[in-house]
C-alpha cells in the first residue's frame, strides 16, 4: 500500500490510471491523475469517461471516512459530469466536498482542475452506503 493512500490501491483502476491521493480530510479529498495516452478517447484528449473514474474515486475515498468500515461499505449510486474544457497533457486534480453525509447516502461536489487552477469538469456523485448482511 503507498504510504499516502488509505487504502490498497494495487491492481485497480487508481493504479492503472495513476491516481493518488493526495489529501485526506472528512471536509475534503483531493486526487491527482497524470495525462496521458491512458487517458485519452480518440482524438488525443482526456476521455470524459476518464473523469467520471477520478471523481467517483474522490467521493468513493472520502465516503469512507464516514461510514462504519466493520459493516459498511459505499458504492456509487449516481453520478454526473459537466465537461467545461479539454485537457490533453500534464495533471489534473480532482478535489471533492461533501455536500450531504447521511445514514443511507451521501452526495459529493467534485472539481476537476488544471495545473493553472482552469476548471476542466463539475461533478455531483451520490455513494449508497451498503451494510455487508444486505
Amino acid at each position: 500500500m503507498n504510504k499516502n493512500e488509505p487504502f490498497d490501491i494495487s491492481n485497480t483502476v487508481m493504479e492503472t490510471l495513476g491516481i493518488e491521493i493526495i489529501k485526506y480530510t472528512p471536509e475534503e479529498v483531493i486526487a491527482t491523475m497524470p495525462v496521458t495516452p491512458k487517458t485519452y478517447q480518440p482524438f488525443g484528449i482526456m476521455h470524459g469517461g476518464v473523469s467520471v473514474v477520478i471523481a467517483e474515486t474522490v467521493a468513493s475515498a472520502g465516503s469512507y471516512q464516514f461510514i462504519d468500515k466493520e459493516t459498511q461499505y459505499a458504492v456509487g449510486l449516481e453520478i454526473n459530469a459537466n465537461h467545461i474544457r479539454s485537457k490533453k497533457d500534464g495533471i489534473v486534480k480532482a478535489i471533492g466536498t461533501p455536500v450531504h453525509t447521511g445514514r443511507k447516502t451521501l452526495v459529493w461536489d467534485i472539481r476537476i482542475y488544471d495545473e493553472q487552477e482552469k476548471l476542466i469538469c463539475i461533478s455531483r456523485c451520490t455513494m449508497a452506503v451498503i451494510n455487508y448482511n444486505e
